[in-house]
């Protein structure tokens, strides 16, 4: 009976969790429907004598014309559609929770009835092993008993077979005396009778002078063993005292209960046992194969169904178990769950992070051994007296970077926070980001190997024009050709500006590329690059506009050696400028198909510095 019922359960846990599973299937499938091509949908709202708009007070499609609506909120089809699919994405995502919840709590119940189970048959076999013990003691004193008695009666038998013995040997004596008599007695001869009867004579009375033993030498009545049943009591008691307690069950890590270097663990006992404490158990699990011995085990002792546990490491996974102790002993361990606490903060890499007028991409190292499940990130406005505004966040971040949507003309700081189940991090140390212009780095892994860059990641210096191929160190990253190197944008259709200081004599190439350009061949001299190229010759100093290796025929009189680059990505214009005259260079008109990257390269050896953080001036923005 019970194994049907045990039967019966299992079979309705499986089906709640066959009914959770379709029911997030279906849901699926209604995102799937959601995500729908719109194409489909603008097809269908141009069929002509269709209802072009869609009554938000009735839910209902109509005509823009219709008189019964004439007062209603009218929508377009498009946009009323997009509102109700926003609402149904909203009530899949809360019933998306509501599933989780469920599937949890399934899991849950599934342990509980192991946990049950087991507990049940613990306690039956500690019944029937309490009971055979208290029936072998039994049998044991009823064996002793039967023994004992067995030998008073072997000891009676004897005692009256000797007492019979003599009995019949009294008789047999008894009966030669009176044999001995009427032999004497029938004597004829006078004579020979008095000779022979007094002999006679003196036996049988001292025969009778005798006294038998008639009396019953052995009792009847058998001496019953006492037999001492103390310790069958005691175990007959023990049948009724308090049990061993159950085995608890570990409950799984709530969100938001760790720090860096604590947890706050939670267990159950489901059931009525009575518990004086328990005892915590846990373990770092580490990732580390090299250790050949299992991480120490520590303990703590507890009263209550949770505790706290310190003096841990920062983003690590911990074992842990527990057992319950009573008076009468310790429960079966739990099973073992994993906690992690929460992650060490990030660290912002200030010379990867770069910026523009409405935007910014931030980057940051994790700071973690183990992988975190998010980051946040957090911005506000930096005032001028010092204070700051509300604090925005970007949410379930899942990568080591972000890009930012920002205010121009203001300043920033920003912090990031590493997210796990135990809870978020503390911020990192602040970067301050400016919406005043454009900054951006060198892209070191992409120099030719005869470049150096700077400290600041913003002069590049061609030294050596005749190193060694066999000294040079290249990567699919690096240029092989052309010594060159990319600068990093904010991967946003916006407007750019940036200035180059060269030095006279150098011969160099400035402009952009797309991020995948040749490595091995020459800016310009390409379809996915565009640049200004300054070449020295004997007689002049030569300028050329170069995309795709063809350049227009232009003259510049005067050199310029401070040069501004504008960028408006939007709007497909690259232009070039000698910033120190307001002059303008050259422009190319350009569909860029991708986002492109500043590029800088020196034909000859020198020096080329990169001047960001400027304000594009009006004459460049001012078309």
């Amino acid at each position: 009976m019970r194994m049907r019922s045990n039967t019966r359960h299992r079979t309705d846990n499986q089906q709640v969790r066959m009914d959770v599973y379709e029911v997030r299937g279906r849901l699926d499938a209604i995102e799937e429907e959601l995500t729908a091509s719109e194409e489909e949908e603008e097809a269908f709202v141009m069929v002509q004598d269709c209802p072009d708009v869609f009554c938000g007070d009735c839910g209902v499609l109509t005509r823009r014309d219709s008189a019964a609506h004439t007062h209603h909120t009218l929508l377009a089809i498009a946009a009323a559609a997009q509102q109700m699919k926003d609402r149904l994405s909203d009530s899949r995502s809360k019933l998306s929770e509501k599933i989780i919840e469920m599937e949890n709590f399934a899991s849950n119940l599934e342990e509980i009835f192991i946990t049950v189970e087991e507990n049940f048959g613990r306690q039956e076999q500690n019944l029937e092993q309490h009971y055979n013990e208290v029936l072998q003691t039994l049998s044991q004193r009823n064996e002793a008993r039967a023994a004992a008695l067995d030998d008073q009666k072997n000891d009676k038998l004897e005692r009256l077979y000797g007492q019979l013995l003599r009995c019949g040997q009294t008789l047999d004596a008894s009966k030669e005396l009176i044999e001995s008599a009427q032999e004497v007695h029938r004597r004829r001869d006078k004579r020979a009778f008095l000779q022979l009867v007094m002999p006679v004579m003196k036996r049988v009375e001292q025969f009778a002078r005798e006294e038998a033993d008639l009396k019953l030498g052995v009792s009847l009545d058998f001496d019953v063993p006492k037999t001492d049943l103390s310790d069958v009591r005691q175990m007959m008691d023990s049948i009724n005292v308090l049990p061993a307690p159950s085995a608890p069950v570990m409950n799984p890590q709530i969100a938001n209960s760790a720090t860096e270097t604590s947890l706050h663990v939670c267990w159950s006992l489901f059931s009525d046992d009575t518990v004086e404490f328990y005892e915590l158990y846990w373990r770092l699990i580490s990732d580390d194969c090299t250790l050949e011995t299992p991480q120490e085990v520590s303990q703590l002792k507890v009263k209550e169904t949770h505790c706290t546990v310190s003096d841990l490491l920062p983003n690590a996974q911990y074992e842990l178990w527990v057992t319950a102790t009573n008076t009468t002993g310790i429960s079966p361990a739990s099973e073992r769950a994993v906690y992690i606490t929460v992650p060490s903060p990030p660290v912002i890499k200030p010379r990867q992070c770069v910026s523009s007028l409405d935007a910014a991409l931030i980057r940051w190292d994790s700071g973690n051994t183990n992988p975190v499940e998010s980051y946040t990130l957090e911005f506000q406005e930096a005032s001028t007296d010092g204070g700051c505004s509300t604090t925005e966040s970007i949410v379930a971040i899942p990568s080591c970077e972000c890009l930012v949507q920002l205010q121009p003309w203001k300043r920033y700081i920003i912090h990031i926070r590493a997210v796990n189940i135990g809870g978020p991090s503390d911020r990192s140390e602040p970067l301050q980001i400016s919406t005043t212009g454009t900054f951006f780095h060198l892209l070191e892994d992409t120099a030719h190997p005869s470049l150096s860059l700077s400290a600041d990641g913003l002069t590049m210096f061609y030294l050596d024009e005749d190193l060694p191929i066999s000294h040079m160190t290249f990567s699919d990253n690096t240029f092989n050709r052309c010594v060159a190197v990319l600068g990093d944008l904010v991967p946003i259709r916006g407007q750019y500006y940036w200035e180059i200081e060269v030095d006279e004599s150098a011969e160099f190439r400035v402009g952009v590329a797309y991020e995948d350009t040749q490595r091995n061949s020459y800016l310009g001299g390409n379809n996915t690059s565009w640049c200004m190229r300054h070449i020295l010759t004997p007689s002049r100093h030569k300028y050329e506009f170069l995309h795709n290796g063809w350049t227009p025929d232009i003259r510049i009189t005067v050199q310029p050696l401070r040069i501004g680059v504008f960028l408006d990505h939007g709007r497909g214009i690259l232009s070039f400028y000698n910033a120190a005259l307001r002059q303008h260079l050259y422009t190319f008109s350009c569909h860029f198909l991708h986002y492109v990257h500043p590029c800088f390269a020196l034909d000859t050896p020198g020096a080329l510095t990169l001047c960001t953080g400027l304000t594009a001036p009006p004459y460049v923005t001012q078309p």
